[in-house]
């Protein structure tokens, strides 16, 4: 049975709960630039935060600019990055996009999404993170974990990525928007998790809209006149 899409007042609901769990959410990769975060980002493709931390950890004490970075090399950039899965074509695209970076940015991450999905390994996810998340733009990166909240509960019901992207961008509150992002990752990774959901752990159970919240444990849905 098809998920109905949540009404404006679950909607404000929701991210109001969110917001009082995790007042200042962030994200678990750690960097302190700008092009810190690019490269993290660029890594943690089809791999964990922790596995990049643990890489990045050890890289960005020895090099965290583009030009320190550039200078390592294909095969000098893989010795850090090694335990990272698919390494081998991150390390190539790392090294090109720092290139790129030097010759047309003067090193800087550019603040732009066309310039940001030029680079080599920079998709329109990964443009996304660091828009919001360098720059403070109201940009959604829809992962796994955004793709399946947004469904699943019926705050962004679409087909593929691009339609559950546009329609969080669309219906979530300008008061949310900057933090949307890692509310729902963090809610996803840790709580509307795959396979067993922790309904029954969930603050917003009550104004989700899956139908099969109640076998895991979630509580009767509140008469949503009495939500506060």
């Amino acid at each position: 049975m098809p998920v109905k899409n949540m009404t404006k007042k679950q909607i404000q609901t929701f991210f109001e709960r969110l917001r009082e769990q995790r007042p200042n959410p962030e994200t678990e990769l750690n960097y302190s630039s700008p092009f810190e975060l690019l490269i993290a980002v660029m890594l943690s493709a089809q791999a964990t935060d922790v596995s990049v931390n643990k890489a990045t950890d050890k890289l960005y004490p020895i090099a965290n600019t583009a030009q320190a970075i550039f200078n390592l090399g294909v095969d000098g950039l893989k010795t850090y990055i090694k335990t990272i899965g698919l390494y081998n074509s991150k390390a190539e695209n790392v090294i090109k996009t720092c290139g790129i970076l030097l010759e047309l940015h003067q090193g800087q991450v550019p603040e732009t999404r066309q310039a940001l999905e030029a680079l080599p390994g920079v998709g329109r996810k990964t443009a996304n993170v660091v828009l919001n998340t360098a720059f403070g733009q109201p940009a959604m990166a829809v992962d796994t974990h955004i793709f399946r909240v947004g469904n699943r509960t019926g705050l962004a019901v679409g087909k593929n990525v691009l339609e559950v992207e546009h329609r969080l961008v669309k219906v979530i509150p300008k008061e949310f928007i900057l933090d949307a992002h890692h509310w729902l990752i963090l809610h996803g990774r840790y709580c509307c998790i795959a396979r067993k959901p922790k309904c029954n752990e969930c603050i917003v159970s009550d104004v989700c809209n899956w139908p099969e919240r109640f076998e895991f444990g979630a509580a009767k849905a509140i008469p949503i006149k009495n939500l506060t």
